[in-house]
């Protein structure tokens, strides 16, 4: 028995709520060893706070955020997967806000008005990569919180002005971290979008925070020293769960990059509060069906 449309359509359903009332466990074992190693109590406590809710909307069935976040899919899928994912996203979007599991915040960028079903132009936002010959499709969704979009920052600099050792780049994410303080809900995953233009540089950090395990290594020895160096340096800053102090501000720092033009090197810095709300499905096409990052439910 092949795959069935009904089958993606339950799946995506069955995910989304799942990803609505839970973190994903990289988070959730990266915040139980932050709360181990915090040594300031207010900030321990804070971080024991964060967990006890997560505990409680596993327990009850309800999300983990009053606030549902933006969400954005990113699909990698080779020659024959045709099922028309948008559709089923934004139907499976509809109908777990009308059950409750999303607020509705999805609103019209002017007027702000809102259809109260979490439904709108280019909603959810869709990411491809196609690759040849990949015999499954892979869908990850991730609501980003939207008040850590308010410390988001984009640079574009020249090549003199990355400074010796990246000191230019380094300073300018540190500084962002800083005057962001407690706005984007730390402990926090930093996205950081290296490359293109500045188009290319902010989905590169957007992406890189939400789909990579932010317990993993980057392959490229010069990005993954870069990347433990700023995590280093950020929880130096003293900002902490909340901006209430402490030594730990950040979870992870994730790069993505690409190739870019002789005259610019793009910087894009993207925020994600403590609240990791994604997961992703494997779909093959004899009908089998992975899970990935997804958590809740004994993950």
């Amino acid at each position: 028995m092949g795959l069935e449309l009904e089958q993606v359509r339950s799946e995506i359903n069955k995910l989304i709520r799942r990803v609505c009332t839970s973190i994903s466990p990289d988070c959730l074992e990266l915040l139980k060893k932050a709360r181990e190693g915090e040594t300031e109590e207010r900030a321990r406590n804070m971080l024991e706070a964060m967990m006890e809710n997560v505990a409680l909307a596993g327990e009850v069935n309800k999300p983990v955020c009053q606030s549902p976040g933006y969400p954005t899919v990113y699909v990698r899928f080779g020659n024959s997967f045709q099922i028309d994912l948008p559709a089923i996203f934004s139907e499976a979007l509809i109908s777990a806000t009308k059950e409750g599991y999303l607020r509705p915040s999805i609103v019209h960028p002017l007027t702000r008005a809102n259809n109260g079903d979490n439904s709108g132009e280019a909603v959810p936002n869709f990411e491809y990569e196609f690759i040849p010959g990949l015999d499954y499709v892979e869908v990850w969704i991730s609501f980003k919180g939207c008040g850590a979009e308010l410390a988001n920052a984009v640079k574009v600099f020249t090549t003199e002005q990355l400074g010796k050792n990246f000191s230019g780049l380094k300073r300018f994410i540190l500084d962002t971290v800083l005057r962001a303080s407690g706005i984007p809900c730390p402990p926090i995953g930093l996205g950081i979008g290296i490359g293109g233009q500045i188009d290319v540089a902010a989905k590169l950090s957007r992406k890189a925070i939400s789909v990579r395990d932010w317990r993993d290594r980057h392959p490229d020895p010069l990005f993954a020293a870069l990347e433990e160096e700023l995590l280093e340096k950020i929880n130096q800053l003293g900002i902490g769960p909340a901006g209430t102090g402490g030594r730990t501000t950040a979870l992870a720092v994730k790069i993505g990059w690409a190739s870019t033009h002789t005259a610019i090197a793009p910087v894009a810095v993207n925020f994600h509060c403590w609240v990791a709300r994604r997961g992703g499905l494997r779909f093959y096409p004899d009908g089998r069906v992975e899970t990935l990052l997804v958590g809740g439910q004994g993950a």
